[in-house]
């Protein structure tokens, strides 16, 4: 899932932000206050939930072929317009959502001692702790996180699956199974919406690449200085997240230069576009940046599954999104090298895909 770091990163001394709300400090760390201009507008209202657009994947499955074409428009413009969507309808059951929830819950409230046992290395992105930290200067995220790579089984790192709680693995691969089938399917679908043939995105992916990500913010009291994730787009082609019942609403998607709240709804899935697909697309489809924030009273799970193509392929704009009127805009690329750069640097906004683009005059950026 990552490579390994060719010399030693020093990150200085992270606090475990789970540990620190339990110490009640009077003042917030230093290296977690953000930069006025970082710094996070607390909303006093929140949009309606139709802003973010919302797809009810039953009208795939089941729907009559009205359906089907009202919903096909629907997601088409969601992917260019927002490159996020909450799922309605998936098919995943609702049991299973519970379970994941639960399992993650549990793992974040064991002693830290245990938690410890699994640790993310510097410069890696497998195991608990907090990613993309390079330097020991970095403003830290308020958020304690666990990863894993799930497939192809070679990225997994067996010492890293916890044997607390008791059916953590058991249902990390049940749920894996489910959100690839998703997965799957959202991206027959969004073929389509592309002219293209349904199995499109299945030939070029090959042995899809798929990692879970397990998400704690914890209360802050003082929400306004930090940030719960820092702004970025995603490395993958799809993202998947999972937003714990009665979770404060952290998720916000830039649109249009302003910060968006993504209310949950109960038993729906935020889907995202990733830079891959932007790429794939020649642009067509957006890989959106977003942040987490943090609230003063209540705590945020969430779960997180990224979904990619294989790293033993090389990636660019599928030939029917070029055209006169769309040059290409990105270049060719491995995608084990775009990996490499993507959880080699630290988060921020969208710096990662620049490094796909063609640089020209003539092109559209």
């Amino acid at each position: 899932m990552a490579p390994v770091p060719s010399s030693p990163i020093k990150v200085g001394h992270i606090d475990d932000v789970q540990e620190l709300r339990k110490a009640k400090p009077t003042t917030i760390p230093e290296r977690f206050v953000r930069d006025m201009t970082e710094r996070p507008t607390l909303a006093t209202t929140l949009p309606s939930m139709s802003e973010i657009p919302i797809i009810n994947f039953s009208s795939f499955v089941n729907g009559n072929k009205d359906d089907y074409q009202t919903e096909s428009l629907q997601l088409a413009r969601a992917c260019e317009q927002w490159g996020f969507f909450q799922v309605i309808n998936h098919g995943i059951d609702l049991s299973l959502l519970e379970s994941i929830e639960e399992v993650a819950k549990n793992f974040f409230m064991l002693p830290l001692e245990e938690k410890q046992q699994y640790p993310m290395a510097p410069g890696t992105v497998q195991g608990y702790g907090q990613a993309f930290v390079f330097s020991e200067d970095q403003k830290l995220d308020w958020c304690n996180m666990f990863a894993l790579g799930i497939e192809p089984h070679c990225i997994r790192n067996p010492k890293l699956w916890p044997i607390k709680p008791p059916n953590f693995s058991e249902t990390v691969e049940v749920y894996s199974r489910e959100v690839k089938k998703l997965c799957q399917n959202l991206l027959k679908y969004m073929s389509k919406t592309l002219g293209l043939k349904s199995d499109t995105f299945e030939e070029i992916f090959g042995v899809a690449v798929q990692a879970i990500r397990m998400n704690y913010y914890p209360p802050c009291s003082r929400p306004d200085l930090v940030l719960g994730l820092s702004p970025h787009s995603d490395g993958s082609a799809l993202t998947v997240l999972q937003q714990g019942k009665g979770s404060s609403v952290g998720l916000q998607v830039l649109k249009d230069n302003k910060w968006v709240p993504v209310q949950p709804i109960p038993n729906a899935l935020v889907i995202n576009i990733g830079d891959t697909l932007e790429v794939l697309t020649n642009g067509k489809y957006k890989s959106v940046e977003h942040r987490a924030v943090t609230h003063k009273e209540k705590d945020r799970l969430s779960i997180v599954t990224f979904y990619a193509p294989s790293y033993e392929i090389e990636l660019g704009p599928m030939p029917e999104l070029v055209d006169e009127n769309n040059p290409c805009k990105y270049r060719r690329y491995s995608h084990a090298e775009y990996n490499k750069h993507y959880v080699t640097n630290k988060l921020q906004v969208k710096k990662t895909v620049e490094f796909t683009k063609i640089k020209s005059n003539t092109s559209a950026e």
